[in-house]
């Protein structure tokens, strides 16, 4: 099993100057911009000295490497990332299963350590609003393009299950994925179906969702750098609602997502 702990629901709280995590769920969501000045814009501020100077201290916590010697660098540039979309578990029509969330871009660290640098653009301009340990979105992106080329590959981010779909066919990319649809995937209809019983009574706007309980998050918050916040896999959507209303983020402190591992369930 895959365990996800993340600061961000109670930092883009403080940010929105509200008491609770659960106002992130009201934000409007603008569509994420993918086209080619998008991408350089994610990737500058990825590889910005702001950046690679929190990086440095993100490598360098718990002792793993010293803050000099972490010499962080950006590695390829910004690529999409999906999320199950909102729109298509409530069934709306022409809804694609899965929508952009955000920008990513690989950091590495001299030890080897490897980071997401997830980026959003807010009312200041693109910005990096959150780092994450690992290599889940390049690693299942290009598992997905190999399994299915051509196809798009989502996360499902309430049971951290990652997927490759295209055209009637969505195949699992990784356990939590086989657990949901079975190992030779199932059909979009299908899928729906199961998402829309899982989540159908849990979209934004919905009693589940004022309730303080959208993404996971129970309504006590966190402090920004605590590691132990309650994971994400709750049911809310969408966990990333109130990412481009974090503007300044990284400046006023890094938002880091720990992904931590467990031995995989039976």
């Amino acid at each position: 099993m895959k365990l996800r702990v993340s600061a961000l629901a109670a930092v883009l709280a403080a940010a929105l100057g509200t008491a609770a995590p659960q106002a992130v769920a009201a934000v409007p969501r603008p569509p994420v911009t993918t086209d080619a000045g998008s991408l350089a814009a994610a990737g500058r501020a990825a590889g910005s000295p702001a950046t690679l100077a929190t990086l440095s201290r993100f490598f360098a916590r718990e002792g793993k490497v010293s803050l000099a010697a972490a010499q962080p660098r950006v590695q390829g540039g910004a690529v999409p990332v999906h999320y199950l979309s909102p729109e298509f578990v409530a069934g709306r029509a022409g809804a694609p299963v899965a929508r952009v969330e955000f920008l990513v871009s690989k950091a590495l660290a001299s030890d080897g350590q490897v980071a997401a640098l997830w980026t959003a653009k807010t009312p200041a301009g693109w910005q990096v609003v959150n780092i994450a340990t690992g290599d889940d979105e390049f690693r299942y992106t290009a598992q997905g393009a190999r399994k299915l080329p051509g196809g798009t590959v989502f996360r499902e981010p309430q049971i951290d299950a990652w997927y490759v779909t295209k055209g009637d066919r969505v195949l699992p990319l990784d356990q939590d994925a086989v657990r949901a649809v079975g190992s030779a995937g199932t059909g979009l209809g299908a899928y729906r179906a199961r998402v829309k019983a899982a989540y159908g009574d849990k979209l934004p706007g919905s009693a589940y969702a004022r309730s303080g309980k959208a993404g996971g998050y129970a309504p006590a918050a966190a402090a920004p750098r605590a590691a132990a916040a309650a994971p994400e896999t709750g049911g809310g959507l969408p966990l990333g609602a109130g990412l481009t209303a974090g503007a300044g983020l990284l400046a006023a402190g890094a938002v880091f997502l720990l992904r931590r591992r467990t031995a995989p369930r039976a």
